[in-house]
C-alpha cells in the first residue's frame, strides 16, 4: 500500500533582531487537537501549489505578513499524528524576513512573540522539544526526521542530516 501522508508546512517567523519567534497559542477552538499548546504557523498544502508557496500562503493567512526570505530547515514524517491516526509529512521553515505587522490573533488562537531562549518553557507537543533545537541551530544542513505517534503520544524520534 502506498504511503500517502497529509503534506504540510510548519514555519517559525523570526523577529527582525532574530531574538524572538512568532508562535501561535492554540486557545481559540475547544475541538482543536492542539488546544492549549504553542506551535509554529502553517498548514496543509493545497493542490496546484509547491511547498514554498504553501508556506508563504499559510504565513499570510495566519499572521497577516508577507514572507520575503525563508529557509527550509528540515522535513518531518509524523506517522499516526492526526486526530484519526493520519500520517503527516511536514516541511519545516524559518522565515528570516517579512513585510507587514503580525496579527495578534487568528481563528486558531493568540499570536505571541516568544524569546528564542524561552521556547522550551512553553506547553507544546512532546515531539517539538526534540526537533526545535535543530530548527534554530547553526548547522546549515537540513534535518530529515521520523517521529511516529500513537494515541497522541510520540513513540520514537530519529533524524539524519546530509
Amino acid at each position: 500500500m502506498p504511503y500517502t501522508p497529509i503534506t504540510a508546512t510548519l514555519g517559525y517567523v523570526l523577529s527582525p533582531d532574530r531574538s524572538k519567534v512568532l508562535m501561535i497559542h492554540r486557545n481559540a477552538r475547544a475541538d482543536d487537537q492542539h488546544l492549549g499548546k504553542y506551535n509554529g504557523l502553517g498548514g496543509k498544502m493545497e493542490p496546484g501549489e509547491d511547498i514554498a508557496a504553501c508556506m508563504k500562503r499559510e504565513i499570510l493567512e495566519e499572521a497577516g505578513i508577507v514572507c520575503e526570505s525563508m529557509r527550509l530547515r528540515g522535513t518531518l514524517n509524523w506517522p499516526g499524528f492526526g486526530k484519526q491516526g493520519e500520517d503527516w509529512l511536514g516541511f519545516i521553515f524559518v522565515i528570516d524576513t517579512y513585510r507587514g505587522e503580525a496579527l495578534v490573533a487568528n481563528a486558531e488562537g493568540t499570536l505571541e512573540w516568544v524569546p528564542r531562549d524561552r521556547l522550551m518553557e512553553l506547553p507544546m507537543w512532546e515531539g517539538d522539544r526534540h526537533f526545535l533545537p535543530l530548527v534554530f541551530d547553526d548547522d546549515p544542513r537540513p534535518f530529515h526526521g521520523v517521529m511516529p505517534y500513537r494515541d497522541g503520544r510520540m513513540q520514537s524520534w530519529s533524524f539524519t542530516r546530509l
